[in-house]
């Protein structure tokens, strides 16, 4: 059965039964959670931002891999600790995960290029700690939340980068799909992430008309098609990216032959879909099962 099709099914049975009644989660909910350790904390730069958390699951080897990215709207004082917790569930599920810590604005070197080129370095990172961990470099996926949904398309469809450009780099390590929990798909459009619009101007160093060069590299929806199954899950009520960002960015994939599934989760708001106590972790579950139990796609 194609790929498509059976996400598409298997995330309509996990949503079925209609709108939850939960009150929404909140950026105090994310927060508050209880920290999650990793079993190592690597280098894969110089920089004291470049690093990641790898934890292992207690399952048959070699592992998949979920390089997991976390939100913020790019800036320094939001780093990798909130997301330990969903990095900590995903590998109760048998899977690997690869949490990279990058270089924000705000941090010496962040924003256009060095964001962007920590989390290339980073997930190819992966093919040196493959053979010590035992990870099976055939199923790596991205994921990632808010800003770094937006990180998570880029990098699956970056192999589409000019050898010119600063983010260009030889084989890139190939991902197998790409899951983007309330993702920003489209730089470019302010006016669909009004919570993170402005800092996009930080994170490029300018607005299109500025820099187009920039855009058209950073932008997940100038590289499409990227020939890679892409999740986009999305709460209904999310203020901060809106609905009409996905489903803008979904049209346009589809319109271009792209394998991509959009997922509205109905009364979820922003924080919802990364937070595992919520009820939009059964959707995101069933989307990593499937992506990842199956053979390389």
């Amino acid at each position: 059965m194609n790929i498509m099709l059976l996400l598409f099914l298997v995330l309509a049975a996990s949503i079925e039964g209609g709108p939850s009644k939960t009150p929404q989660m909140t950026v105090k909910d994310l927060l508050a959670q209880s920290p999650v350790p990793a079993d190592f904390t690597i280098p894969y730069g110089g920089g004291p931002q470049q690093f990641g958390q790898l934890r292992l699951p207690k399952a048959k080897e070699p592992f998949p891999v979920v390089v997991v990215i976390h939100g913020g709207c790019w800036l320094a004082e939001y780093d990798l600790e909130h997301i330990g917790p969903l990095a900590g569930c995903i590998t109760e599920l048998g899977f690997a995960t690869w949490s990279l810590e990058y270089r924000r604005v705000g941090n010496p070197g962040g924003g256009w290029p060095g964001t962007f080129s920590d989390i290339a370095d980073g997930i190819d990172h992966l093919k040196q700690l493959a053979g010590q961990h035992h990870l099976d470099l055939k199923r790596v996926i991205t994921l990632g939340h808010s800003a770094g949904g937006h990180l998570a398309l880029w990098a699956a469809g970056r192999h589409k980068l000019p050898a010119e450009s600063p983010l260009y780099r030889d084989h890139p390590l190939q991902l197998q799909g790409v899951v983007s929990l309330a993702g920003i798909g489209d730089l470019s459009r302010l006016d669909l992430q009004p919570g993170c619009g402005k800092a996009v101007l930080g994170l490029m160093g300018g607005v299109p008309g500025q820099v187009p060069e920039r855009y058209r590299q950073g932008s997940p929806r100038e590289l499409l098609p990227m020939a890679t199954p892409q999740i986009l899950i999305q709460g209904t009520l999310d203020p901060i990216v809106t609905p009409a960002g996905a489903r803008a960015y979904h049209s346009y994939a589809i319109q271009l032959g792209d394998p991509c599934t959009l997922v509205m989760l109905p009364e979820a708001g922003h924080y919802d879909v990364v937070i595992p106590s919520s009820s939009a972790w059964s959707a995101v579950k069933e989307v990593l099962n499937t992506l990842l139990r199956r053979q390389p796609l």
